[in-house]
């Protein structure tokens, strides 16, 4: 027997809930009981409904996934250990590895949405340094001398 390819609502929200708790589509449709992913991709190109709700299930995943980034970072329980003689010393590997699992996430989510998480180029100032605009206010206004 084949994977499901008949549309159902019930198989979408359960998409839409794992790509909102940031699991891949990819991973998703490994599952036996669910649609192959170009299945997913024709949904979406033939209702627009679909295509909407996974657009938002899939922000809402880059989200968790980025507040996942932070809890890795803020988790320093297991990044220093106690030696016998009873001195703390930092467990570089645990360290090296909570780096690796933090710039991984990231790196996708620049990639699957670059406008809201890739680096900013500047595409304006063809290099040049882009004056930063000043505010003054009312009373840090020089004086105006009357005519």
């Amino acid at each position: 027997m084949g994977r499901p390819s008949k549309y159902s609502d019930k198989v979408l929200q359960e998409i839409c809930d794992r790509l909102s708790q940031g699991e891949p589509l990819a991973q998703i449709c490994r599952d036996d009981h669910m649609p192959g992913v170009q299945t997913v991709y024709d949904w979406s190109k033939a209702k627009e409904d679909v295509s909407v709700a996974l657009a938002q299930a899939r922000e809402a995943g880059e989200d968790a996934i980025a507040l996942d980034c932070l809890h890795i970072a803020d988790d320093n329980g297991k990044d220093t250990r106690i030696l016998e003689d009873g001195r703390e010393l930092t467990d570089t590997d645990v360290v090296q590895r909570a780096k690796l699992r933090i710039e991984t996430r990231l790196k996708l989510l620049a990639i699957w949405n670059p406008k809201k998480y890739g680096n900013k180029t500047d595409v304006t100032s063809g290099g040049k340094p882009i004056p930063t605009p000043v505010l003054m206010l009312a009373h840090d206004r020089p004086k105006q001398e009357a005519d």
